[in-house]
């Protein structure tokens, strides 16, 4: 019981630092760059100049689309990290998320 308690609080502390935790994803050579929290909630995105032109709108999207999803990648990719650190050994079920 006292185990559980213990992890009860790491994931806790987990999850706040995730929530605070910045991830950035870059798509276009680093003309588009997204940025989200570790809980995939996208907190910021800068365009390169350059692609604000009315007849690439299609490209641009496509653009955004890639990074949020690179951003994502590695937010989930963050979040694991975190978890196997603080749970060790502990196998948790395939599917189950915690945050």
């Amino acid at each position: 019981m006292k185990k559980a308690k213990e992890l009860q609080t790491k994931m806790a502390q987990i999850q706040e630092e995730l929530a605070q935790s910045e991830i950035e994803g870059l798509s276009g050579g680093g003309m588009v760059k997204v940025i989200l929290n570790g809980k995939g909630e996208m907190k910021g995105l800068s365009l390169d100049p350059n692609l604000l032109k009315e007849d690439e709108a299609e490209i641009l999207e496509d653009l955004i689309i890639a990074a949020h999803q690179d951003a994502k990648t590695k937010a989930e990719e963050h979040a694991a990290e975190k978890m196997k650190e603080a749970t060790g050994d502990l196998p948790i079920p395939p599917g189950m998320k915690l945050f």
